[in-house]
């Protein structure tokens, strides 16, 4: 398995070599990204969204990075919206949608196949649109013809990894204007001071010892990260990680929902990656999965594994 040297973390220069890509440069920008957004989003007409009329339905089309926004919306309407929401990836378009519909296409190029298809059926249609995107971009094009509403996602976003919230801020702010979450402007902005925050916390240039972000990452080097989530928003937070895992880090981790998923991923610490009681062939207890809970756990009351996340979005270890 990789060693990942301490030093190498507290290397300003090893790590900006490393990070061709500039992710981590990306990612702070996040509280910078809810702000443009919320401009972006009322000069393009936000408040205009489906005519200003409650819609039947809502329908997200999205993949890849930027499916985290339907997952998202989904997740935060499910408790008031007076509609169904859903998710969809690419075509068919379901049949039901109609004039009465809204369908939010997302892709931060605005040329990604699925996204694209769905919203130009759905234009066919007659529903309303509500596309994010570049602007300059067939999906814009799409939007324009069906009179809906396009909104951008600004300059130097490259990559809808780690321009989540470019893309989540819009839609957000339409669901709200439809009166399907309750997510104020002063909400956003919220989240956009915590965002910089964190970003100063976790910021490449400060030592390991006192980066959690740095801990975590010599704590899960060598490791099958598990990551179990104490309700349906914590969920969000352990499916984006897992994604962020596994298309940037090339690590692959295990994700779940508490309390349906703990039975399955408390199983796989009896499997082949994990120490064997006995036998010739013993593994090191860690090296490839990391044990965070008992192999016998209570079981009224599951024990959190390593990487947990509770319903405040704070990752709790080992308890």
């Amino acid at each position: 398995m990789a060693h990942l040297d301490e030093s190498w973390l507290d290397d300003a220069g090893h790590l900006e070599r490393c990070d061709s890509r500039g992710s981590l440069r990306a990612l702070a920008t996040a509280g910078a990204q809810v702000r443009e957004a919320l401009t972006l989003a009322r000069e393009a007409g936000i408040d205009d969204v489906a005519g200003h009329e409650r819609p039947r339905s809502v329908l997200v089309g999205a993949l890849g990075g930027s499916e985290r926004v339907g997952d998202v919306l989904q997740t935060l309407a499910q408790p008031s919206s007076p509609v169904p929401v859903m998710t969809r990836r690419d075509v068919p378009l379901p049949g039901w949608v109609g004039p009465l519909d809204l369908v939010i296409a997302v892709s931060l190029s605005g040329r990604a196949e699925g996204p694209l298809a769905l919203a130009a059926e759905a234009a066919r249609r007659g529903a309303s649109l509500l596309t994010v995107g570049a602007d300059d971009s067939p999906l814009a094009d799409v939007c324009a013809r069906a009179r809906g509403v396009h909104i951008g996602v600004g300059r130097g976003r490259v990559s809808s990894r780690t321009s989540l919230w470019s893309l989540l801020t819009p839609v957000l702010m339409g669901a709200r204007r439809l009166g399907l979450v309750d997510v104020s402007d002063d909400d956003l902005l919220a989240a956009a001071a915590t965002l910089d925050a964190e970003s100063e916390t976790l910021r490449p240039s400060s030592e390991h010892f006192v980066n959690p972000a740095k801990l975590a990452a010599l704590q899960l080097a060598g490791t099958v990260p598990v990551a179990l989530a104490d309700g349906p928003v914590a969920a969000l937070a352990a499916r984006r990680a897992s994604s962020m895992f596994a298309r940037t880090a090339r690590v692959p981790m295990t994700w779940g929902e508490l309390p349906d998923d703990a039975a399955d991923l408390v199983a796989t610490l009896d499997g082949p990656f994990t120490a064997r009681r006995g036998g010739r062939r013993r593994l090191r207890a860690g090296r490839h999965l990391r044990r965070p809970v008992p192999r016998r756990p209570a079981p009224t009351e599951p024990r959190v594994p390593h990487a947990a996340l509770g319903r405040d979005g704070r990752v709790r270890r080992g308890a």
